[in-house]
């Protein structure tokens, strides 16, 4: 299956410039996330995310580690934002998205990024952590659709996003792929720093999916359009995770999810375990196992790590 990437319609009709234009008006009272911080970020000015007006890049390189159907044989194209709009207590990626490493870059730096990664040979373009970054990523695609760019975007989100930026991205991202964390509003407020993130979540994910449906993958099991939902799954938390796969299913049955095994105490967690006392230890297998035959009994299309039979060739000490 050939499918060319929904943003270059957009890009050649004009409206992605428009996009761009209206995104980035959006930074001069800053409501590009729920946070709703109202700075004036075109002045570099900064709110809880603490990016002014250029998007900052912590690294971008050829992603092994996603899912297969992202990774494929060359890897996902992935450039990881600095900063969050979250305050994850947990985060496994504090000192990008906590203490903020990495560089400003202006729209035309962000744009040749895209096309290096696509001239390695990378399947697609995968935005980390977007949320607060998306006029800076809508002002440098059509300078990257100008030089060439035609991979699928990726859109790798916590979920907590903006209904107005993503309608935005509406004819751009191609495949959405949110991490909804938890369901409980109390334990929101106390791990993630956001007692709304359940409800923002459910919002986000529902309008995701109206906009590019069910995964859909091709002939060599790459995706090419619709929604993957990311669930980490976590200590003593097995009723967040059976609301959030329930959800999903009475969303569509065929959603794509990847349940994740990979929690560990990391960040504020780790310096700090007393006060996070549920989180101070690693998921246990026996966890996992029930989301999984949670998911299953759902009837989820739930993700399984089956590398490519081109990877497994080019990497054969790996498998």
């Amino acid at each position: 299956m050939t499918r060319e990437p929904r943003y270059l319609a957009t890009w050649r009709s004009g409206e992605l410039a428009r996009r761009a234009e209206r995104a980035v008006a959006m930074l001069s009272a800053c409501r590009v996330c729920p946070r709703d911080c109202d700075v004036d970020r075109t002045a570099d000015a900064i709110g809880l995310c603490n990016v002014g007006r250029r998007a900052r890049v912590a690294s971008y390189f050829a992603h092994f580690g996603e899912e297969d159907c992202l990774r494929g044989w060359h890897g996902s194209g992935t450039i990881f934002f600095s900063f969050c709009n979250l305050r994850c207590k947990f985060c496994q990626n504090w000192e990008t998205s906590q203490d903020g490493i990495g560089e400003p870059v202006t729209a035309d730096e962000l744009a040749q990024m895209m096309i290096e990664l696509q001239d390695r040979g990378c399947h697609n373009i995968n935005f980390v952590t977007p949320e607060h970054v998306v006029p800076q990523v809508l002002e440098a695609l059509p300078i990257a659709c100008a030089r060439g760019l035609n991979v699928p975007l990726v859109y790798n989100t916590s979920a907590y996003d903006s209904l107005d930026s993503l309608a935005l991205l509406d004819g751009v991202v191609d495949i959405y792929m949110p991490d909804f964390k938890y369901w409980d509003v109390r334990a929101s407020a106390k791990i993630l720093g956001a007692k709304d993130y359940p409800a923002v979540a459910r919002a986000a994910v529902a309008e995701m999916h109206r906009q590019v449906g069910d995964l859909v993958v091709d002939a060599e099991g790459l995706a090419v359009r619709g929604l993957l939902v990311r669930h980490l799954v976590m200590p003593e938390a097995l009723a967040d995770t059976t609301e959030i796969l329930g959800w999903l299913a009475a969303l569509s049955p065929a959603t794509y999810v990847n349940v994740m095994d990979q929690y560990r105490p990391e960040g504020a967690v780790l310096r700090d375990p007393a006060k996070f006392p549920q989180l101070a230890r690693e998921t246990t297998r026996a966890e996992h196992a029930c989301a999984v035959g949670v998911a299953r009994g759902l009837g989820l299309r739930v993700d399984e790590r089956r590398p490519h039979r081109k990877l497994r060739a080019r990497l054969p000490l790996l498998w």
